[in-house]
């Protein structure tokens, strides 16, 4: 029994790395040839394959699940092709035990998944990210194309640029009283992060009474803020680029300064249950190889399992936007598609018998 786990696990792992390996090199050379009018004197050829190169963690992590559907289906489907599925459970081998033969790998390929996301892919993006910015400005600064806003208490605040190592540029910070009137506006050309605050210089503050303005300049500020350069450095990327204790730690932040925290929220618990998330699209693949899927041809496996994988990510991205217009929590809108995936591919199984 051992070595026929072993010899549906090599199938299985097989699959599911060789459609990998071909998804991520197909995106790879997508996003090569469409970031080639990037190109420029300070951001040149070996730069972008720089870049690629340290995208590639993330992109692996984003493609796990549909590869991991895609290449169930592939591996099993030719054990099925072959009649060698239908061997073994004439000898004794259940649909069940079968199936605990596929959950072994991916199971582990899940849990690598998980690891991947919390702390490779979310280390080596934000370095991309920052390398990219650095090569293409060429000035060592890493900015946003319209700088960050950020909203803190009565305060808004606006940065144009932020480095890596805890230095921002151009900070303006908008205070408010309590009945919403702007009460001092005030612009700092740089600010370096120390001893827990931020150190501005060159600040401009204009105090607003009711006899008029007041212009107060400063050479040097002291600015205390829960915006600490880690927390900067979750504000200046995409939140399904952030590790998961990142999005954690940020949504809670959010909550604390009154701020919707649904996107990172949503992001959170997207990449905290992608491994059920997994497990769900194996078992529909497992479920349609004894079902609808037996006997048809590869190719055929493939497009189906391309159009349910991307049927299943269509569902979660569209609840996700749902439960901030509808009021439902985030989690609702990541839980429910693997829920209906795991249910459909459980009663596909039992009426397979």
């Amino acid at each position: 029994m051992l070595r026929l786990d072993w010899y549906i696990a090599r199938h299985v792992m097989g699959a599911i790395l060789a459609v990998l390996l071909v998804v991520v090199g197909l995106d790879l050379v997508s996003a090569f040839l469409d970031q080639l009018d990037d190109l420029s004197e300070h951001y040149d050829l070996t730069d972008l394959a720089l870049y690629l190169g340290m995208t590639v963690p993330k992109r692996i992590y984003e493609f796990i699940p549909l590869t991991s559907l895609v290449g169930c289906l592939i591996g099993l489907g030719m054990l099925a092709t072959h009649s060698e599925l239908t061997v073994m459970r004439a000898a004794g081998f259940s649909t069940a035990r079968i199936l605990l033969a596929v959950f072994k790998p991916v199971m582990l390929l899940a849990l690598f998944a998980l690891v991947l996301g919390q702390f490779i892919a979310p280390y080596t993006e934000q370095k991309a990210q920052s390398f990219r910015a650095l090569q293409q400005s060429g000035n060592g600064v890493m900015s946003s194309r319209y700088g960050i806003w950020h909203r803190e208490g009565l305060s808004f605040i606006h940065i144009n640029a932020v480095e890596s190592r805890g230095v921002i540029h151009g900070v303006t910070r908008y205070r408010f009283s309590d009945d919403h009137q702007l009460a001092q506006a005030s612009f700092a050309r740089i600010g370096h992060f120390q001893d827990g605050q931020w150190q501005l210089e060159d600040v401009r503050n204009t105090l607003f009474t009711e006899a008029g303005t007041q212009v107060d300049n400063q050479a040097r500020e002291a600015w205390t803020s829960g915006l600490t350069p880690e927390l900067l450095s979750v504000i200046v990327v995409d939140p399904v680029d952030l590790s998961i204790s990142g999005l954690w730690s940020y949504s809670t932040y959010l909550a604390e300064q009154g701020v919707s925290a649904d996107t990172y929220l949503l992001a959170f618990w997207g990449k905290l249950l992608q491994p059920l998330a997994i497990l769900a699209l194996v078992l529909i693949g497992v479920s349609f190889i004894f079902g609808p899927l037996r006997s048809v041809t590869v190719g055929q496996r493939v497009i189906a399992g391309v159009i349910f994988g991307l049927m299943f990510k269509f569902a979660q991205d569209l609840l996700g936007p749902a439960s901030s217009v509808f009021g439902f929590p985030p989690l609702i809108a990541v839980v429910l598609p693997i829920l209906l995936c795991g249910g459909a591919g459980f009663w596909l199984l039992r009426r397979a018998g």
